[in-house]
């Protein structure tokens, strides 16, 4: 990059949302592939994608899945404007590495966040998941910061300029096309969840709830525990008078 190019924005920092997880389905033995081997019981994707499926291949470049090792090509590495996901097969749950790369202008070192590939259902709806043989999903929220961009990756994240594409056209219909119409990009959580997307400001209005109700009743215990405290400090100093009297009686 040109020393000119390479000037922060100073004071700014430029957050970026996304998610990152997996989904796993039994495999239907109707339908089983004949080369699968016999102990293979699962199919998964595990993924990294945009909140609500929205575009950050502006300022995600490529993403590296590291597999366990016992599959062959156990580093798999994907780059846009191809979907950021890989889908195998297998029958155990392991630690998948996930390496995220940002694109040239952004001049960032690489980020790396870690995921539990799950094939099983947990929790309070585990036995209906299980009865229904419903996917097993796993996934979570996550942020990437981008603290004083320097001014070209800084344009990029906030002026709507798309990424010239590698390889491959960009339709009419799809995001980056919208995105190149003009208009600034937004890191905006939706206010409402979808069939794809858990994460809103509804949810995280509710979990905010929750944590605020969870506070007044850890509050409440601790009043309750001081209270307990405070009495049996009494009673021990009382015991203590008593046991004084009875020696100066002596």
């Amino acid at each position: 990059m040109h020393p000119n190019r390479r000037k922060r924005v100073k004071g700014v920092a430029i957050y970026r949302p996304f998610t990152y997880g997996s989904i796993a389905k039994l495999i239907d033995p109707a339908h089983r592939p004949p080369n699968l081997p016999s102990e293979h019981t699962h199919q998964w994707t595990v993924w990294v994608r945009g909140l609500d499926n929205e575009d950050i291949t502006y300022w995600l470049r490529k993403v590296q899945f590291k597999l366990h090792e016992t599959y062959s090509q156990s580093l798999r590495t994907i780059e846009s404007p191809e979907a950021f996901e890989v889908t195998e097969t297998g029958w155990g749950e392991f630690e998948i590495t996930i390496k995220l790369f940002f694109v040239p202008e952004a001049g960032e070192k690489t980020q790396s966040i870690y995921h539990t590939l799950k094939l099983h259902p947990y929790g309070p709806d585990a036995e209906r998941i299980r009865e229904n043989k419903e996917p097993v999903v796993s996934q979570a929220y996550e942020e990437v910061i981008f603290n004083e961009p320097v001014e070209p990756f800084y344009d990029i994240l906030t002026s709507g300029a798309v990424q010239p594409t590698r390889g491959k056209g960009v339709s009419k219909g799809s995001k980056q096309a919208a995105l190149k119409k003009g208009g600034e990009r937004t890191a905006e959580i939706p206010f409402n969840e979808s069939p794809d997307n858990p994460f809103s400001q509804k949810t995280e209005a509710k979990e905010l709830d929750r944590l605020n109700e969870a506070m007044k009743s850890v509050e409440m215990l601790l009043k309750k525990e001081r209270t307990k405290l405070t009495a049996r400090e009494k009673e021990l100093e009382e015991l203590r008078k008593s046991e004084g009297a009875v020696l100066r009686g002596k």
